[in-house]
């Protein structure tokens, strides 16, 4: 009896493919929304977890966990904060193509940072990869001054993206994660709320904000955050985490694309800027190919 594994495959290709677009697609949101990073990542994160949360209600899906993961997510969702707000800050002080190209360096982050917290030996090949992606970093920063604050922005974006990276591929072993990114947003959530507590720009919110500003803070907290978050987690029942990986590479190539159609002459960088770009994505896109032929030796 013939089975139906290759016509899902190719289904689950093609809507990983979606997903990948639709990341890209959220720094194009981060340009066009009015309002300053710290507000944006607020309004994604309640949008987000309150479209999650009403996913779970309507496919009964239970959320019910321990306290140590409950503590574990809740204080991770900090980090998940922490890089958005650099992403989205990092566009506004420089443009799309840098904070995208600036946000590939994960791959140098986490290849240092994981096997420090699980306690292994960097290979030599994860060397290689991190020093092609320095010397990219290192171009951008020499031709692209005028972008230095939007560059540092963007890179620390990718150090906290690799922290809670590094740390839910361990957390993931245990916990579904549409679970672990619901309690993750709520932590996010929680911790913007108490920094703008503090800083009293939650005091004075008027949530006054412009028709399209509404409309893009709801595209962004549910197509780009929730619907792709589940979308992205449900491929992987079908497709390697190697073909994951890299068609997951593809985000800022899309990304940086579609604010050339978008934004045009903003977005025109030096041929410095392209070249250290064009090494960055060669080490991120060889990189799933490095590893797997490691494991597979």
């Amino acid at each position: 009896m013939k089975t139906d594994v290759k016509p899902n495959e190719n289904r689950n290709l093609l809507i990983l493919h979606l997903t990948v677009f639709i990341w890209g697609f959220t720094g194009i949101l981060g340009a066009l929304i009015s309002i300053d990073a710290v507000q944006m990542v607020w309004y994604r994160v309640l949008i987000a977890s309150i479209s999650l949360f009403a996913y779970f209600m309507l496919s009964k899906t239970s959320i019910k966990i321990s306290r140590k993961q409950f503590l574990q997510f809740f204080f991770t969702g900090s980090i998940v904060a922490l890089h958005w707000i650099f992403f989205f800050h990092s566009i506004k002080v420089a443009n799309v193509s840098v904070s995208l190209i600036c946000l590939s360096s994960v791959t140098l982050f986490i290849a240092i940072l994981e096997p420090i917290i699980k306690k292994q030996n960097i290979s030599k090949g994860d060397i290689f990869v991190g020093l092609l992606i320095i010397l990219g970093i290192y171009l951008i920063f020499k031709f692209e001054t005028k972008y230095t604050v939007g560059i540092i922005f963007g890179l620390c974006s990718a150090v906290a993206a690799s922290f809670f990276s590094t740390i839910n591929s361990t957390l993931v072993q245990k916990t579904s994660p549409s679970i672990i990114g619901f309690y993750e947003m709520a932590g996010a959530f929680f911790w913007i709320t108490v920094y703008r507590l503090f800083d009293n720009s939650l005091l004075t919110e008027s949530f006054n904000l412009s028709a399209m500003d509404w409309f893009y803070l709801i595209v962004l907290g549910t197509v780009c955050t929730a619907l792709a978050y589940v979308a992205g987690v449900g491929v992987m029942r079908t497709l390697s985490a190697f073909r994951v990986a890299l068609i997951t590479n593809l985000e800022p190539v899309y990304g940086i694309a579609l604010a050339f159609l978008l934004f045009g002459s903003k977005e025109h960088m030096t041929s410095g800027f392209y070249l250290g770009s064009l090494l960055i994505l060669a080490a991120v896109f060889l990189y799933p190919i490095y590893k797997k032929r490691k494991n597979q030796s």
